[in-house]
């Protein structure tokens, strides 16, 4: 290995760390915003010690300082002789890189299932780098016993978020005076969310100021934060091996975003086509469930489906409105029907006349 590549990782291996023994200390003192530096810290000197190690330049032409770290991950990702970055890896990159920059720069109050789900997935990636590049394994140059530990460790960002938007619906109340503090604790969700979807910068308090406002008017989170709901963490293992990684969810697919786009990161999740997936009309629904239209709509009305963004989405234009259904609402009444009585539903639900088809 080259010195300077070996230097270079020695640096990213103390970083990290000390990333995990901030995490681990059993008080709060800095140990967000320390831990995420260290973390962020750690990842920049393992990229730029992988790019050293197969062949790669971490300084152009003249200049004085080395590439900064969204050039490292585009150089990791897309240089087609040294690459050893994947789309979904540097996804989490982005996201760690995002939330120390408004640690470090400005106010940032990220919940403990939050911090742990970032540090978890970040000590993973660095031990699939390590080994992937350099063919080392991270167990020979960490104790066994230094992990990241919670004493509640979230495996599914759905519950998490829903936590979170409560806390931040609660400081918004009439009253409470708290708005800095709901936007502070806002700052972590709408950085994942813009890292997830390619936005280099922070949200400004303007956005965070109206998120707070259609939370607390009661818009859902996954309509506020698109980014977040095409995403999921999967885990391996459990205990002292577990690994966690942030992946997209199935069908959704990542894009490199050309280098000098203005205000974008290296790679984003591609917006979903929502004609695409909201692609059925009511008499389509009803033919695939074996329903006759009005029998399908009082399904529809039973289960609520038009109050869930997964399966209905209502298209406007101009003064002319287009109600549609996702696939996800077939499969939600199929599985319905064989617990249910269709006439009993009808007579229930079916008679009302109102609308909603």
């Amino acid at each position: 290995m080259k010195r300077e590549a070996r230097l270079l990782l020695d640096k990213a291996c103390d970083s990290l760390t000390l990333s995990i023994e901030f995490f681990n200390r059993p008080h709060d003192l800095g140990r967000a915003t320390t831990t995420l530096i260290l973390l962020d810290h750690a990842f920049e000197m393992l990229l730029k010690g992988g790019i050293v190690h197969l062949g790669g330049r971490i300084r152009e032409r003249r200049a004085r300082a080395t590439m900064g770290f969204a050039k490292c991950v585009r150089c990791a990702l897309s240089d087609g002789a040294i690459k050893f970055l994947n789309e979904e890896q540097a996804l989490t990159l982005q996201v760690i890189n995002g939330l120390r920059d408004a640690a470090q720069h400005h106010l940032l109050d990220i919940s403990e299932n939050q911090l742990y789900v970032h540090i978890q997935a970040g000590v993973t990636l660095f031990r699939d780098l390590l080994k992937s590049v350099f063919d080392r394994d991270l167990r020979e140059l960490l104790p066994n016993r230094v992990l990241p530990v919670s004493t509640s460790a979230p495996l599914d960002l759905t519950a998490v978020f829903d936590n979170e938007v409560a806390e931040v619906v609660r400081l918004l109340q009439p009253g409470s005076r708290k708005k800095l503090q709901a936007q502070a604790k806002l700052r972590p969700l709408a950085i994942l969310d813009a890292s997830i979807k390619g936005e280099e910068g922070q949200p400004s308090p303007g956005k965070l100021k109206r998120l707070g406002s259609e939370l607390a008017a009661g818009k859902t989170w996954q309509e506020l934060f698109p980014g977040v709901a095409s995403i999921e963490i999967t885990a391996e293992g459990t205990g002292p091996s577990l690994s966690l990684r942030i992946t997209k969810k199935e069908g959704v697919p990542i894009h490199v975003v050309p280098e000098g786009t203005p205000g974008a990161a290296v790679v984003a999740v591609r917006r979903v086509d929502e004609s695409g997936y909201y692609c059925l009309g009511l008499h389509q629904v009803a033919e695939q469930v074996g329903l006759t239209v009005p029998k399908a709509l009082a399904m529809v009305r039973y289960l609520d489906i038009q109050t869930n963004h997964e399966y209905f989405k209502l298209f406007k234009f101009g003064s002319v409105e287009h109600k549609r259904y996702s696939q996800k609402a077939v499969e939600r009444i199929k599985e319905e029907l064989p617990k249910v009585s269709v006439d009993e539903t009808w007579k229930a639900y079916g008679m009302r006349r109102r609308k909603t088809a």
